[in-house]
């Protein structure tokens, strides 16, 4: 059969890349296409556009390049269109992947979602749009089963493939030595973002509070596919280390993180490294998410357990002065961590254990044999 799957930041990149191993296990005939990053190429998929390409975040900045991503998607439609594949499976990035939806839809092609997008938090009348484009839905948050249920929209919960890749992942006993790492200072952890805007806004506040830790090693967890410039500039300091694409390795070896909200705060969780939630973006996009958003925490941590569990100090709050005091807390109060990893517990209670992108592929390819 002939898939063609879009993902749109590196998250979704290293979930469908798992995704499609998968598949080509259940269906050694496969043919995979699509827009993604260098694991989905690396996995076997032919890559027709890379996603740094389009990741712009935030409502401005969308906004300022909304001609370009109409070009974009313009050209996503004309190249499935000529590849006319069994199925178009999307990878979260709801603004962009809802219209490919619609336009896959209107061509008669199978839909699959892998990965929701974040309707719960923010639009969450979208749920009927996605009843209509989406023949089959494979959600990842547990609490999703019960959100689209509200819509009377069956959705599979297939686990969450963070837990897998946690699980799975064995720490390199050489990390320190390889990163010529000291081993007389414990680490903390320090997790920017992957996409430029995130790291402009997060990482200079985030390192300026070395000078209250200097017993501490600062490790910067930074990603290869954008410009070495955006952290050199703080490798010139003692105690800041850039070390890039082993973001599992530093949370392996940290005693507490710095974390832009996303992903990586389920993966720090997950790895029970205490950790503190940051997140700034642009006035006006955070003006404009403070009307939109219905949910009342940031962090999948939080939204998972359905309490606070993690502080998540966000736009104003994110300041140097509460970085320090939310990090001497996570260090040194046993009882604030000790109350913070039970919130790690019941997370993983949550979660369950799956094989996420197995399962996915097994249902998938099931339901395109029914038909």
């Amino acid at each position: 059969m002939k898939y063609y799957i879009i993902a749109g930041e590196r998250s979704g990149d290293l979930h469908a890349s798992n995704l499609i191993k998968q598949l080509r296990k259940q269906d050694p005939q496969a043919v995979i296409r699509g827009w993604g990053g260098d694991m989905m190429l690396e996995a076997g998929m032919e890559l027709v556009k890379h996603y740094r390409e389009m990741a712009f975040m935030g409502f401005l900045e969308v906004v300022k390049n909304v001609f370009t991503i109409r070009g974009f998607l313009k050209e996503c439609k004309a190249d499935i269109q000529q590849f006319r594949p069994d199925v178009v499976i999307l990878v979260d990035y709801a603004g962009f992947n809802l219209r490919i939806a619609r336009f896959a839809k209107a061509q008669g092609l199978k839909v699959f979602y892998y990965i929701s997008p974040k309707i719960w938090a923010w639009n969450q009348g979208r749920a009927h749009t996605i009843k209509k484009l989406v023949d089959r839905m494979f959600v990842i948050m547990p609490f999703e089963e019960e959100f689209y249920g509200r819509f009377d929209y069956k959705v599979d919960y297939i686990g969450n493939p963070v837990s897998d890749s946690v699980t799975d992942h064995v720490p390199n006993p050489d990390f320190r030595l390889k990163n010529r790492i000291a081993n007389n200072k414990p680490i903390i952890a320090v997790l920017p973002g992957s996409r430029k805007q995130e790291i402009e806004n997060m990482l200079h506040v985030m390192l300026s509070v070395l000078p209250s830790f200097r017993d501490f090693q600062f490790i910067v967890a930074g990603v290869s596919n954008l410009e070495k410039g955006y952290y050199e500039q703080y490798n010139g300091e003692q105690n800041i280390k850039i070390v890039y694409d082993q973001p599992y390795d530093v949370l392996s070896y940290a005693q507490a993180a710095l974390v832009t909200s996303g992903t990586a705060t389920l993966e720090t969780a997950l790895f029970n490294v205490p950790q503190v939630v940051c997140y700034k973006t642009s006035a006006v996009s955070y003006a404009i998410a403070k009307r939109l958003i219905r949910v009342p925490y940031i962090s999948l941590v939080n939204l998972i357990a359905d309490k606070p569990v993690v502080t998540e100090l966000i736009q104003d709050d994110f300041t140097p002065k509460r970085i320090v005091a939310e990090l001497k807390s996570l260090l040194f109060d046993k009882y604030y961590i000790q109350k913070q990893q039970d919130g790690y517990e019941l997370v993983r209670q949550k979660i369950g254990h799956y094989r996420t992108a197995e399962r996915a592929a097994e249902l998938m390819v099931g339901y395109l044999q029914e038909n």
